[in-house]
């Protein structure tokens, strides 16, 4: 079975994806800046599972990602781009440096990544990359403008890569969920109750379906998975809607951007 590199391991969907695959018999490599909640997912899961802590905002970090994962004896065979964060509140109060540490950790870390370890997958002529993304990469989210704008981005560069790719025995997909219970939005700034009074009950998925529908997705080789048909037809609607109309309802309703 591939040996699969997770990033933001420790909690939410990251640990969520780690289970299944292992699940699924594949090793798993959990990285995350949190090497104690690493550790204790690895103990959970038991053999097939090595931990490598790691802040992917520091390039320094990213940088000895692979020599870190040989050392082990592992080859990844399946890259999860799974860490990511965000702010939240109108950009003409943000603070440029908590703004450019989502983009390191959000965007520049899931390219650095895709370009050290696609080389070793297209040498060997097979291997997968889930990046994870949002519905909120389907059009822009005032109150979280860098995290929607990062989304976006990884949305856009899968496809690239993906089209890249094609004919060397690897794929790529992205993951675009919607609401789901991880403790997420607040760490944003956002209680999970100020997020279920926006967001209607029918979009909320649990970690561990998002988990093995994105899973069930990249075996399948599917360019884009969202969770849930009512996630789905909102990112259509999203996508397709007049971004005249739909902005500026998001931004009503957004609550960084209330009071």
């Amino acid at each position: 079975m591939a040996k699969a590199l997770v990033t933001g391991a420790s909690s939410g969907i990251g640990a969520a994806i780690a289970r299944e695959l292992h699940r699924r018999g594949h090793h798993v490599v959990l990285t995350a800046r949190r090497a104690d909640l690493l550790a204790d997912l690895a103990a959970e899961l038991g053999e097939r599972s090595s931990v490598v802590p790691a802040d992917l905002s520091r390039p320094e970090d990213r940088a000895a990602l692979p020599s870190q994962v040989e050392a082990l004896g592992l080859e990844i065979g399946i890259l999860v781009n799974n860490a990511g964060l965000s702010t939240m509140g109108p950009q003409h109060t943000a603070d440029a440096g908590a703004e450019l540490n989502v983009i390191e950790v959000d965007v520049a870390a899931v390219v650095d990544l895709c370009v050290r370890f696609t080389p070793g997958m297209v040498a060997r002529r097979r291997g997968s990359v889930l990046n994870v993304a949002s519905v909120g990469a389907f059009g822009p989210l005032p109150g979280q403008a860098v995290y929607g704008a990062a989304k976006a981005f990884v949305l856009s560069y899968t496809h690239a890569i993906r089209a890249e790719l094609r004919d060397t025995g690897v794929t790529a997909s992205v993951l675009c969920p919607g609401p789901v219970h991880t403790g997420f939005g607040e760490r944003a700034g956002f209680s999970d109750a100020e997020a279920e009074a926006l967001l209607p009950a029918p979009l909320w998925v649990e970690p561990d379906e998002v988990a093995r529908q994105a899973v069930d997705g990249m075996e399948a080789g599917r360019a884009v998975i969202i969770p849930g048909r009512f996630n789905r037809a909102a990112a259509a609607l999203y996508h397709l809607a007049p971004r005249r109309l739909m902005v500026p309802l998001l931004a009503r309703s957004h609550p960084g951007l209330k009071g």
